[in-house]
Order: C-alpha cells, then structure tokens, then sequence
C-alpha cells in the first residue's frame, strides 16, 4: 500500500532528545546539539522531550516540569532553534493546548488504544506519532490508525518500542516494521525504548544499551522510515531512562550508521 501520509518518505526522519524536560538549559543544550548532527546527514530531525512522565514506575520518580512549564520551554526550543517539537499527551483535554506549540503530538505506548485521545489528538491537526503498545500486536496497529482517520487525521506516524517477553523484557520482532509498513504510514524504530527491562531496577527501569547500535543498524537496513532515540549528555544524571538513553557521542554514531546504511539500501 502507498504511503498516504501528505509527509513524503524523502528524508529519514531523526526523532530525538532527552526523556523528560528537566530544566531550559539542558533542553536548549541537547536540542542544539542534535539539530548541528542532523543537519550533517541532511535528516528530517524531530526534537523530542516530555513535559510529564505520567507513567513511572515509583511515585517518587521525577516526572517534569508539568504541562504548561514544559510547553513553554518547548516552545522556546521552537522559536530559537527553529526546529520540529515532538511530546507526550496523555489525556483528551490536553491536546488542543500542546497543538497550539507542537508540531507532533506522541501517543504514548500504554494509552495507544484510548480512543477518546487518539480523537482529540488528530483534531490538532498535527501529525500524530503513535507508539505501538508493548503488548499489541502490529497487526492491531491498523484499529489504531482507524479511529484517527475516522476523526480526520491524515498525518501519522507508528512507532515500534518492543514487544513484552515475559516479565522485565522486551524484544522487537522486525516482521512488525513490514507489517505496519503495509498500513501505508511512515514506520519509525525507537532504538532506545526497546533496550528497556521494564520494572527490573528498584522502582526504574532498566536496560540494556549495548544493543543500541547493532538494533538500529538492522532497523535502518531493513527498511524504516526513521529512527527515535533518547539523548543526554550524562546519562547516568538523566532523571529519567538513565539506563538507555545515549549520550552525544553515542547518538552520533548511531546517526552515521545510519546515513551510512540508508545510503547503501
């Protein structure tokens, strides 16, 4: 099936950035960062940070800045890089605001069947990045994609994050990109998500991060449209995602990889 995404296929797409928002400085830092590593490769480049982890494991875990803090300094990075912004909502009431700044409202994994947000996500008009659920299958990606059409959306993303594997685990089953290729959108891997043992630290995820390159190489020579990846100058300091997110020089070769194999294809 053509791709019915008015977005076209042309550049690959980078989508990239911390976990969570933390504070301006760091944002601003990593931001600029990626955005001088994309230009190199020519790549489409998303930036990517969370206003709110709505979902971590402990209570006690950093969560962000909030709604209306994050979004302004996401709007900040907007305006002075003049790149791409990408984040998280997670309830219904909340898209219209985050449409107003974002250029790309993310559906997170565990909220990817909640119709009433996939709703009012499209209804922002922005393109909607869905993370496929850690325990659906691609196949069931198509019922995702429906409700947002039904509600008008045209610009979508999926995003493949791992599939559970028995407690603390994921695996990514690479059939999923060919199988949610056919759906007719662009297919994007999110290399650092899929290292992650949920659950397995007290109270945090863990992971294992020295598959990062050798899984996004596959992914890229297999056929994606894109990759997502979490960044951090000091990632064992990140308050969120420590275990897996990169760091600069480890995000630059997985962006040379990348071009490299893309090139080769």
């Amino acid at each position: 099936m053509a791709n019915k995404s008015s977005h076209t296929k042309d550049k690959f797409i980078f989508i990239a950035g911390p976990c969570v928002i933390e504070n301006e400085r760091l944002t601003l830092q990593i931001a600029s960062f990626l955005k001088e590593l994309t230009q190199k490769y020519s790549f489409r480049f998303i930036f990517k940070a969370s206003f709110d982890k709505a979902n971590r494991t402990s209570f006690k875990s950093f969560r962000g800045p909030g709604f209306y803090k994050g979004l302004k300094i996401l709007a900040k990075v907007k305006e002075k890089l003049g790149i791409e912004v990408l984040s998280d909502i997670h309830t219904p009431q909340q898209a219209k605001v985050a449409g107003e700044i974002l250029d790309v409202i993310q559906i997170p994994a565990f909220l990817c069947r909640q119709t009433d947000l996939l709703i009012a996500a499209a209804g922002t008009k922005r393109i909607v990045n869905v993370k496929k659920g850690q325990f659906l299958s691609p196949q069931e990606m198509r019922f995702v994609v429906e409700k947002i059409e039904a509600a008008g959306g045209k610009n979508i993303f999926l995003t493949e994050r791992g599939t559970f594997f028995g407690y603390n685990n994921l695996v990514v089953d690479f059939r999923s990109f060919a199988i949610m290729k056919k759906i007719g959108y662009p297919v994007i891997f999110d290399v650092t998500h899929s290292l992650q043992r949920p659950g397995k630290k007290a109270g945090y995820s863990g992971g294992d991060k020295e598959f990062a390159i050798p899984l996004a190489r596959a992914a890229v020579a297999f056929g994606v449209d894109g990759l997502f990846c979490e960044v951090h100058p000091k990632p064992q300091k990140a308050l969120s995602d420590k275990e897996t997110s990169l760091d600069f020089k480890e995000a630059a070769k997985v962006a040379e990889e990348a071009f490299k194999i893309k090139n080769a294809r």
